[in-house]
């Protein structure tokens, strides 16, 4: 009885137009967030083209795509080469990384204190230089 009042194809239009609309608003999200971190707009210009998305949203989205998406990418490409340099910079300072150089001034401390003999030294460090 469900099927016949609301058929199959109704439904997947259905589906399609939510679908369509949530994707809508994601880019009118992310074309009023390009609008505000734009350093290259002066405060003006980003009143102007807010107001245009807000009075004409569909054409006013469109026009900002067509006139600054090339600028919009780059943007977003350079935010993310910016994120990913400072999580490697992070992940570098947790990791503490050690060297074949802290290496060898840790077996030369051991050496030192007399922890390791001159054979148990001469062959960690012949090890150590061949890795």
């Amino acid at each position: 009885m469900i099927a016949y009042d609301y058929p199959l194809l109704g439904v997947f239009w259905s589906m399609m137009i939510f679908f369509l609309w949530v994707a809508w608003l994601f880019l009118l999200f992310r074309v009023f967030a390009d609008i505000f971190r734009s350093h290259d707009m002066g405060g003006w210009a980003k009143a102007l083209w807010s107001i245009f998305v807000i009075l004409l949203p569909f054409l006013g989205v469109f026009i900002y795509l067509i006139v600054n998406g090339k600028a919009m990418g780059e943007r977003a490409a350079a935010d993310a080469q910016q994120q990913q340099a400072a999580l490697d910079n992070y992940v570098r300072q947790t990791a503490g990384t050690t060297g074949s150089a802290d290496e060898l001034a840790k077996l030369a401390a051991l050496h030192d204190n007399g922890t390791l003999t001159d054979a148990e030294f001469a062959a960690q460090k012949a090890k150590l230089l061949d890795a």
